[in-house]
């Protein structure tokens, strides 16, 4: 790939120990060097990690380095949304994933905001263009949605309340983004759209998060990956070409950059982005 301008990023989790605080201070600093326009950092379910994001945002902020916390609305009110807002106002952050969240298990909803649209215009009511916002798309369809159509309207619903851009969830079928990019069109809708990508790092990971995400993982690379067993350094090398493969085509086809759920490392993702030539 050459010269072209587009725009990457990557997403981090928020650790839990030191090690893991240890080992996302490396992968930063190796991703670092890639230049990303921003790190963002991942918001836990009913806002169980909401210190530790800013923690990590502002740690990246520290090491002058762009960063967008992720927030959500499942289990919170608008006042301690609210807080959130303003906390990272005051910190000078200018960038943030809006998102609707997953309900932790076994607790009841004590949201005030239902979905994402709901939460991109509080944000909007709350801070103006204070904040470039981000939000979620579905290229084969949000595992709630009752149909293909009325995922594409709830997805219009967060443009129409004020989203600035959006992020895939990881998929391994270029020809869905694709799809969903000319559905994008049809209905009027002309913000960037980055894929999300995910590098696969064992299959027994992969299958539990595409599980939950509803993402689909193509039968022939199941089968592939099935084939390996435990052999983990033959999973990560077609893991290797087939996200680089992926990642290659969507480039070549249009879009308009990438943004990378690295799981906190940096091996993957660094040898996918000098085999594009980025």
């Amino acid at each position: 790939m050459s010269g072209e301008k587009r725009i990457y990023s990557f997403e981090f989790f928020p650790p839990k120990t030191v090690e893991g605080i240890a080992k996302l201070r490396d992968a930063r600093k190796q991703l670092a060097q890639l230049d990303p326009k921003f790190f963002s950092v991942t918001f836990g379910a009913g806002g169980s990690t909401r210190d530790r994001t800013l923690e990590t945002v502002l740690e990246i902020k520290a090491d002058g380095l762009a960063a967008a916390p992720h927030i959500s609305c499942i289990s919170s009110t608008r006042e301690e949304i609210r807080e959130v807002l303003l906390q990272y106002k005051n910190h000078g952050f200018r960038h943030i994933v809006a998102l609707r969240g997953d309900l932790p298990s076994g607790e009841a909803s004590t949201s005030e905001l239902r979905y994402a649209a709901e939460l991109v215009e509080f944000i909007r009511e709350e801070t103006g263009d204070w904040f470039e916002i981000e939000v979620a798309a579905y290229p084969e369809i949000h595992p709630e949605a009752t149909s293909a159509r009325a995922d594409l309207a709830n997805f219009k619903r967060k443009v129409d309340a004020g989203a600035d851009a959006a992020i895939t969830q990881y998929f391994y079928n270029a020809d869905a983004y694709f799809r969903f990019m000319e559905e994008c069109d049809s209905m009027g809708i002309t913000i960037p759209i980055y894929p999300g990508i995910m590098p696969i790092y064992n299959h027994a990971q992969l299958a539990r998060f595409s599980a939950m995400c509803g993402a689909e993982i193509p039968r022939w690379l199941t089968l592939r990956l099935k084939d390996f067993g435990d052999d983990i350094a033959s999973v990560r090398a077609l893991g290797l070409d087939v996200v680089t493969e992926l990642c290659d085509r969507l480039l070549t086809g249009g879009a308009p950059g990438l943004h990378f759920y690295t799981l906190n490392q940096a091996g993957a993702v660094s040898t996918i982005w000098q085999r594009l030539g980025i």
